[in-house]
């Protein structure tokens, strides 16, 4: 099972909820990039993790919490003897755990032969995180409350990207935190859904934000650094996505993006060349 990261191109946070979770606006694209779930029967339910040894590979992960949410659900005991193999970045704001139990719950749905509505399995995801209705979804979308009300944006093209992970991760509520106490930024959604159906990349760039980078970028200004290198080596668009700590950088020639990345390679450890996704 694929399980594709995403970014947001653009972020705003709308409010919050008493039970403390933020409200968002956001439209959100699945990339090429992705880590791969391999799974098959077995008695009982075992995870194993390869690409990221600081990964716990026990109930902690999002893949086994939705394997267990999913037994419980359905009310079995079969098992599953999984394999996550790791290629999306952590604490990176790429959606890799979300997409992960997405696939899981996805998966073992075929392998247990559940029939579930889609519904259904959307309210599983959600209740293992915000991103991963989006995940199970799997094609551009605005996503909307806290991440479970998603409207599909059929899209014409995609582009040529670029990942860097400049620094460390801030944590979520450390970025919420820090937002809180700044001045909210906002996109013009009507602009950015346009640009993003007809594949309009300046127009995207001129109107989308996220609430999120301005407020991290005092305490990484890696961020701003890695974001200005992507410019200047010929990205469309640059930005952070989610909570970070990654950059996008976004391109409309795919051999501008290939020369970009060949440079920037020499800059920073975890620079990544991929593409978006329909």
């Amino acid at each position: 099972m694929p399980a594709r990261a995403k970014i947001n191109w653009n972020l705003d946070i709308t409010g919050q909820r008493e039970d403390g979770y933020h409200l968002l606006d956001s439209l959100m694209q699945p990339l090429a990039l992705c880590d791969y779930l391999y799974i098959k029967k077995d008695d009982q339910l075992t995870l194993e993790i390869g690409g990221a040894k600081q990964l716990a590979a026990d109930d902690s992960n999002l893949v086994m919490k939705a394997a267990r949410a999913l037994q419980q659900y359905a009310g079995i005991t079969q098992g599953a003897k999984m394999y996550l193999e790791k290629n999306i970045p952590m604490g990176a704001g790429l959606g890799g755990g979300s997409a992960d139990a997405a696939a899981a719950l996805r998966g073992l749905c075929n392998l247990w032969d559940l029939e579930i509505e889609e519904e259904e399995l959307m309210t599983i995801g959600l209740s293992l995180g915000a991103d991963v209705p989006f995940c199970l979804l799997d094609e551009p979308a605005r996503a909307q409350g806290i991440g479970e009300i998603l409207t599909p944006i059929p899209c014409k093209k995609t582009f040529p990207l670029i990942l860097i992970q400049p620094c460390a991760a801030l944590t979520t509520k450390e970025v919420f935190t820090a937002w809180h106490q700044g001045e909210a930024l906002s996109s013009d959604m009507g602009k950015c859904m346009q640009a993003l159906a007809e594949g309009n990349l300046s127009l995207l760039s001129a109107h989308a934000k996220n609430g999120l980078e301005q407020v991290s970028i005092p305490m990484r200004p890696e961020i701003d650094t890695a974001r200005q290198a992507l410019l200047n080596h010929g990205a469309v668009m640059a930005r952070m996505t989610g909570s970070g700590s990654v950059v996008f950088g976004a391109f409309t020639d795919e051999k501008a993006a290939r020369q970009a990345h060949k440079a920037l390679l020499n800059q920073y450890k975890t620079c990544i060349l991929t593409e978006t996704a329909l």
